[in-house]
Formats: structure tokens, C-alpha cells, sequence
């Protein structure tokens, strides 16, 4: 038991084909149309595995596995099921504008229809902000693989963040999203594959398939329960609430699988795709987690319990490919991130900045530049996590509070029926959200549902309300309105 030389070179291999895939996707992208939204030709199943595989990383394997270990089936409850809700719910909705949008307008970036739909200073505002946000929730992913890392095979925080960043760096600044998706199929089989292994072991190691429901017997009476505190069923609620603005494109690397997407129907069925894989997979993928107490009772560090039960049931070559699936969870997500951050700055923040990126002639080198810097930024925040409440606090307490404020002008702006919510709903929904943000970082609150919506809730408020007293619509966003509702041939 444990890791050798035969799991390094599982690892290595799995690090060497993102590597040349990568490279071989650098001949894919002619332009910056193939670089961020793949020419508008994704495939359905492939932007629903990306899709999926981006909706997730190796956080999972951490911060998850840290609340399964401690709180059990609850986990499943307010994460997996209420995202497989959103997306199944509103497949037909937000997928299918978001394909309009591209063939409307041409965009390529989430943040483009913005400067229509409200004004440049909104723009602005929600890229500047977004980036920022998005700089802390990927320095978070390496973090946790730099955990794992740390506990299976003894190597460095330092070493496992420099290695799985550098990686990332090549393949997503070389391919592009050409890149990213073919690495996503690739660590989608590697995850599946690792979470099967781990999920078949756990259950011969406890007994057999009546383990599945006879671990419950053995666990605390709360761990089987639907709700535990403190994720009770109002915070359950308050993700499904964050989750609505989150999964339908105000995580901006999930808009753009719908963008790429040749037409509607298509952007549809990836979406339920996504949303079946949400529904069904974690209950495989968390099973182990779920069942760590009974096989490493009484652990000082929940954070570590999927690491260690992977020391403990796996054996020699397995545990690479298990490493091998953590990487790919967190490189899919991450790598996604860093691809929709280069177009948001490329196409949406520069040519603000200085007039010569406004007809770039070398936009595809810009993009790259751009790729490149961003992911060197998020690999110094994952250096320094602790500073920022750890893992699960710069998942739950920053990007879940903050996402919602930043993501309502994008998804709300979507939705015909709020077109009177100009630039002043926009900004002061922002403004609202973020001062709510800050407020409950000071103020001491009991109730973590409460702490995690209250920005998000407050922002959508002050968005409808200040929306509602504005009359007039420009006819500029009439004319959006009117594309968004023109069903495409």
C-alpha cells in the first residue's frame, strides 16, 4: 500500500497527454472565434461533459469531503441535487438566449451583450469585479490539489500547485477552447474511472453492496439525515438561489459552453446532460466520502479524509489514477475559468483600456498573453490560501456570497420581463450586494443560510426594485429584447 513508483508514472502520463493535447489543439483556433467560443461548433455531448466537468474540482475531494466526513448525506443535498435542478429546470431558457446572443450579436465573451443591454460603466463593473472574484476561486482549486497531494504522496503544497498550475497554463494558452474541451472529455473518463475504483473498493471493504444502505447503521443518526446542521433546509435553499445565477452563466466559463453551441437545440440537450450528470454521479463520487468515518474513525482533519482513504484502499497504481481523476476534476473547472476570464479581459476589459486593442489585429496573441498572466495570478493566490479562511471559505464564504451580486446584470438582463432594469438597477444591485457582503463578514450571524444568501437576495431586491421605477426602456434594448425572444432557424 501506498504511493510509488508506479502511481508517479500513471500521474505522469496523465500530465503529458493534457500536455499534447494541448498543443495539438494550438492548430484548431484561427482566430479568436475559435479560441473562446470553438466557432460556434461545439457538439452537444461534448459542451454537457465540459459543462459538468467545469461545474467542479478537486475542492470536491476537501472541502466536500471534509463536510461529508463530519455532517454525511447532507452534502449531496444542498450541492448536487439543487445545481441538477437549476440546470435541468432551465435548460430551455438561459441556454437557448445565450446561443441567441452569438448569433445575434457575434459575442464571445459572457459580458459582451452588456454594453448594449445596460452601458460600459456596467460592464465594467461586473468584468472588473468578476475577475477579481474569479482570481481567489481558482487559486482555491489548486489549493486543495495541493492538499491531496500533500497527504497521499508527501509532496509539497508549493510543488503540487506549481505542477498543476504550469500544466494548465500550457494547454489552456496553447488551445484555447478547443483545449479545454478535449481535456475535459479526457479527465471526465479519468474521473469516472477514479470514482468507480474508490467507490468498488469502499464497498468490498465495508462488506459488500448491502454496505451501500448498511452504513448508515453505523454512522451518527445525522449523517443519514437530509438536512444537518448548520446545512439546514434554508441553506440548502439559499444555494438553490445562488446556484439559479451561478450555473446559468454567472459562473461565465458555463455561459460560454452554451454560446459555442451551433443552435439551440442543441445548447438544450448539453444542458440536461449536465444536469442528469449532477443528478446521478455524486452519489457514486460521494459515497466514499460519506462511509471515511467508519474506515478512518476520529480524524483531526476532516480535510484530509479522502486522502487518506485513498492511502488506505488503494492499491499500488490505483492511487495515481485516483491522483490522476483529482487533477482532472480541478484542471477542467480551473482551465475552463482561465479560457472565459482571457475573452471577458480580451473583449471586454481592454479595448476599454486603450484604443488599440479596439481593432486588435493580433487578437489571438492578446488572448494568449492574457491567458497566460491570469493563470500566473490565481497559481499566487493558491500559494497564500490560508490567508483567505481556507479552502471551504474561499469557496462558500467569498465566491458563493459574492457570486450572486456580480452575476445578477448577466442573468437577469437575460430575462425579458426585466428589461425596464437599466444601468441604475444594474450598478445598484452590485453596490447593494457587496456592502451586504462586507456587512456580514463584521457582523456576527447565526444563521449560515442567512450568511451566504444575504448578498445575493439583497442584490436581486434593489435590482427589481430600482428596475420598477424606471418607465422608459432605450430602444437599443428593445431591440435586444426582441432578438433574445426570435427563435433561430
Amino acid at each position: 500500500m501506498g504511493f510509488n513508483w508506479l502511481d508517479l508514472i500513471v500521474i505522469i502520463l496523465f500530465f503529458a497527454s493534457m500536455v499534447v493535447i494541448g498543443i495539438m489543439s494550438y492548430f484548431k483556433s484561427k482566430n479568436s472565434e475559435d479560441y473562446f467560443v470553438a466557432g460556434g461548433k461545439l457538439p452537444w455531448w461534448l459542451a454537457g461533459i465540459s459543462h459538468h466537468v467545469s461545474g467542479h474540482s478537486g475542492a470536491v475531494f476537501v472541502a466536500y469531503a471534509a463536510v461529508s466526513y463530519t455532517h454525511g448525506f447532507t452534502m449531496y443535498m444542498w450541492w448536487a441535487l439543487p445545481v441538477a435542478l437549476v440546470i435541468i429546470t432551465t435548460s430551455k431558457i438561459f441556454p437557448v438566449y445565450w446561443v441567441r446572443l452569438r448569433q445575434a450579436l457575434q459575442v464571445q465573451s459572457p459580458l459582451e451583450y452588456l454594453r448594449i443591454r445596460y452601458n460600459v460603466v456596467t460592464q465594467q463593473i461586473v468584468a472588473w469585479s468578476g475577475v477579481l472574484l474569479k482570481v481567489f476561486d481558482v487559486g482555491a482549486k489548486w489549493a486543495a490539489i495541493g492538499i491531496l497531494l500533500h497527504v497521499v504522496a508527501g509532496i509539497s503544497m508549493t510543488t503540487g500547485i506549481l505542477v498543476s498550475g504550469f500544466v494548465t497554463l500550457i494547454y489552456v494558452t496553447f488551445g484555447g477552447l478547443w483545449g479545454v474541451i478535449i481535456t475535459d472529455l479526457i479527465q471526465f473518463i479519468v474521473q469516472v474511472l477514479g470514482g468507480i475504483v474508490m467507490f468498488v473498493l469502499v464497498v468490498n471493504r465495508l462488506g459488500g453492496i448491502n454496505s451501500i444502505t448498511g452504513i448508515w447503521e453505523q454512522l451518527p443518526p445525522n449523517h443519514g439525515a437530509l438536512f444537518n446542521d448548520p446545512y439546514t433546509a434554508g441553506f440548502a435553499a439559499a444555494m438553490l438561489f445562488i446556484y439559479f445565477f451561478s450555473y446559468n452563466g454567472g459562473i461565465w466559463s458555463l455561459a460560454t459552453r452554451y454560446i459555442s453551441s451551433p443552435n439551440e437545440k442543441e445548447a438544450s440537450k448539453a444542458a440536461r446532460l449536465s444536469g442528469i450528470l449532477y443528478l446521478i454521479w455524486p452519489l457514486i463520487l460521494f459515497f466514499p466520502m460519506w462511509a471515511a468515518p467508519i474506515i478512518l474513525p476520529n480524524l483531526a482533519n476532516p480535510n484530509e479524509s479522502y486522502g487518506w482513504l485513498m492511502v488506505k484502499i488503494l492499491p499500488q497504481g490505483m492511487i495515481g489514477l485516483v491522483i490522476a481523476s483529482l487533477f482532472a476534476a480541478t484542471m477542467g473547472m480551473t482551465s475552463s475559468d482561465v479560457n472565459t476570464i482571457a475573452a471577458v479581459i480580451t473583449r471586454d476589459i481592454l479595448p476599454v483600456v486603450s484604443p488599440r486593442f479596439r481593432n486588435d489585429k493580433n487578437s489571438l496573441r492578446t488572448a494568449r498573453v492574457t491567458t497566460f498572466i491570469f493563470t500566473l495570478a490565481t497559481v499566487v493566490i493558491a500559494l497564500n490560501y490560508e490567508q483567505f479562511g481556507g479552502v471551504l471559505g474561499l469557496i462558500v464564504n467569498w465566491f458563493a456570497a459574492l457570486i450572486g451580486p456580480t452575476a445578477m446584470p448577466i442573468i437577469f438582463g437575460l430575462l425579458p420581463i426585466f428589461k425596464s432594469c437599466g444601468p441604475k438597477a444594474a450598478i445598484s444591485s452590485i453596490i447593494a450586494g457587496l456592502l451586504t457582503f462586507i456587512i456580514t463578514k463584521e457582523t456576527k450571524i447565526n444563521s449560515l443560510a442567512l450568511e451566504v444568501a444575504l448578498p445575493t437576495l439583497v442584490s436581486a431586491i434593489v435590482f427589481i426594485g430600482v428596475g420598477m421605477a424606471t418607465k422608459t426602456v432605450p430602444e437599443k434594448v428593445n431591440e435586444l429584447v426582441a432578438a433574445l425572444k426570435k427563435q433561430q432557424r
